[in-house]
């Protein structure tokens, strides 16, 4: 599945979308951006709640085809930017995480 679809399918909104034809190879959810980095792998959709300007990095370093900020945390357009300039696709959902995830594990 591409980034693309997963935006359409499960409803979310765009905050930074420069790779919507990124192949989506499976999930992540964590919080605790030291873990996720050792953990996501490549191409997985992450899920989080967290809001600062790192989940960038690592969004970009464990190089997720996605992120997904959950429970429509409020972003910052520094953020947003800086999303779009690191080649992240940066999404959002009003979804609670635990709900996301189980939404996300009916269509991957």
């Amino acid at each position: 599945m591409k980034a693309c679809e997963l935006v359409e399918r499960l409803k979310l909104e765009t905050l930074a979308f420069p790779c919507p034809e990124r192949e989506i190879e499976g999930a992540y959810a964590g919080d605790l951006l030291s873990w996720v980095m050792g953990r996501a792998e490549s191409g997985c959709v992450w899920a989080t709640i967290m809001t600062n300007i790192n989940v960038v990095a690592v969004a970009s370093l464990a190089d997720v085809a996605a992120c997904v900020i959950c429970e429509n945390c409020e972003i910052t357009d520094e953020i947003i930017d800086t999303a779009k300039s690191k080649g992240v696709n940066l999404l959002r959902t009003t979804l609670p995480l635990y709900e996301f995830c189980v939404e996300l594990s009916k269509i991957i």
